[in-house]
């Protein structure tokens, strides 16, 4: 099979002509059924397609590239100087303090396993979390806190957990990675500060969706990942307040990270260089800065516009199929971002996921979502169930909402026309006629694909 890339699909981009233009929109997939079709993103909070803004960018930088501050070269010079905008670029994207840092990371997991290696006492955190901020607190005086059956009471619970044992961080999500529903920060920052204890905002999800002011909430710590923020590229970022991070062990012991090496000692350097060893990621930095610049101006207005129109339209439309279940943690919740999570009685999610692409283009995820814990209490589980979630973002349409909504029908109503079956793990079609590598070397490319809606 050959990879078309001619005679581009020319999706609506009318209602997203406000907003900063996404890579990817004229991308055709193949259908098991030997069609192609406009492929439907609707997997942003795994991970989102580059700005067409930070493509360009990077393309115009790469003729540039070299490494960074140690070198008398023009290239060097300008990449060190890239670089260095690039720390202040996030840090006025995430309303930073002047005396906060900014280090920059592989992805959030990374952020807050460099993080953990800081903190100089225990952390609490809720049972909701992505594992990237349940993870790396074990083994270093980790409490998990159950999140209650509602907002106000899971607040009372911390503020009752916060008083009964000294702690030196509150590890939260900013919204669920799983249902998207976003906790009150404002009101933990204030409980947690209250109890002598900091806060770090795993901002991954949030980031994208909703402007973060870290001076105006109190929040002390926020890690975020760029391949969630419409550049990726390879880079993330921890900001926050300087004293842990200026003696906290390094992140990455080797060059770039110290003062002076003798034959027995070293100095190290203080943050954020202290944790960046090794040659950095200029063009991922680079990429993340551009990022946030293209949406600073947008995520207040037409952005939060755009994401409520299309989520509002969406969790109307599943509410109206039958068997569909739409999960949430908490009746209570007064925001969510544009992630929702959901369960099609009696099919398999990874079986619906697999059908859903192969028979309609549509991407979307399936699983646990690196939630164990979460999707074992939504789903009843004890091992941890599989949902599956759609997720908006600033490339998606009506259009997009209305080809899942349709298909989930046809698939509750008709049943799927092609036969699957689990394969390595994961369900998948059988056979499965399509090209699944079509950039392997030797493939050839054709310009004969035409557009169209399945």
């Amino acid at each position: 099979m050959t990879l078309a890339l001619a005679r581009p699909c020319t999706p609506d981009t009318t209602e997203t002509a406000e907003l900063p233009a996404v890579t990817g929109r004229d991308l055709n997939v193949p259908l098991v059924t030997g069609e192609w079709t406009r492929n439907v993103n609707l997997d942003y909070a795994a991970s989102a397609p580059a700005l067409t803004s930070v493509a360009e960018h990077v393309a115009q930088v790469l003729p540039y590239y070299a490494s960074v501050h140690r070198g008398a070269g023009y290239g060097s010079q300008v990449c060190t100087g890239l670089l260095e905008r690039a720390r202040d670029t996030v840090g006025e994207f995430v309303g930073a303090r002047r005396d906060d840092v900014v280090i920059f990371t592989r992805n959030t997991t990374d952020a807050l396993n460099l993080l953990a290696r800081a903190v100089p006492g225990s952390v609490l955190s809720l049972d909701i979390e992505h594992h990237a901020n349940l993870l790396p607190w074990r083994g270093r005086g980790h409490r998990t806190l159950r999140a209650a059956e509602t907002v106000e009471q899971t607040l009372v619970d911390l503020e009752k957990a916060l008083a009964q044992r000294p702690t030196a961080l509150l590890a939260v999500t900013g919204a669920s990675n799983v249902t998207g529903e976003v906790l009150p920060l404002d009101r933990i920052v204030a409980i947690a500060h209250a109890a002598g204890t900091r806060v770090a905002l795993d901002a991954a999800q949030l980031a994208p969706h909703r402007r973060i002011d870290l001076a105006a909430t109190g929040v002390d710590y926020l890690a975020l990942s760029g391949h969630k923020l419409y550049a990726p590229y390879g880079a993330g970022a921890l900001i926050g307040r300087r004293d842990w991070l200026d003696i906290a062990p390094p992140h990455l012991a080797g060059g770039g990270a110290v003062r002076q090496v003798t034959g027995r000692t070293e100095v190290w350097a203080s943050a954020p260089h202290r944790h960046e060893g090794g040659t950095p990621n200029v063009l991922g930095a680079a990429a993340l800065a551009q990022a946030c610049r293209d949406l600073a101006p947008v995520l207040d207005g037409p952005a939060l516009d755009h994401e409520r129109t299309l989520l509002t339209r969406l969790e109307n439309g599943l509410a109206d199929i039958p068997g569909v279940t739409v999960l949430r943690i908490w009746p209570d919740s007064a925001d969510r971002i544009a992630v929702i999570s959901f369960l099609v009685a009696d099919r398999p999610s990874g079986y619906v996921a697999a059908y859903l692409s192969a028979e309609h283009g549509i991407g979307l995820r399936d699983g646990k979502f690196c939630a164990h814990p979460l999707l074992a209490r939504l789903c009843g589980s004890a091992d941890g169930g599989d949902a599956l979630r759609a997720s908006i973002g600033l490339g998606t349409t009506t259009d997009d909402i209305d080809t899942l909504l349709a298909a989930l029908r046809t698939l509750v109503t008709e049943g799927a026309t092609w036969t699957y079956a689990p394969v390595d793990g994961r369900w998948a079609p059988t056979p499965d006629p399509r090209d699944l590598d079509p950039f392997a070397v030797g493939t050839a490319t054709s310009t004969g694909a035409a557009c169209g809606h399945h």
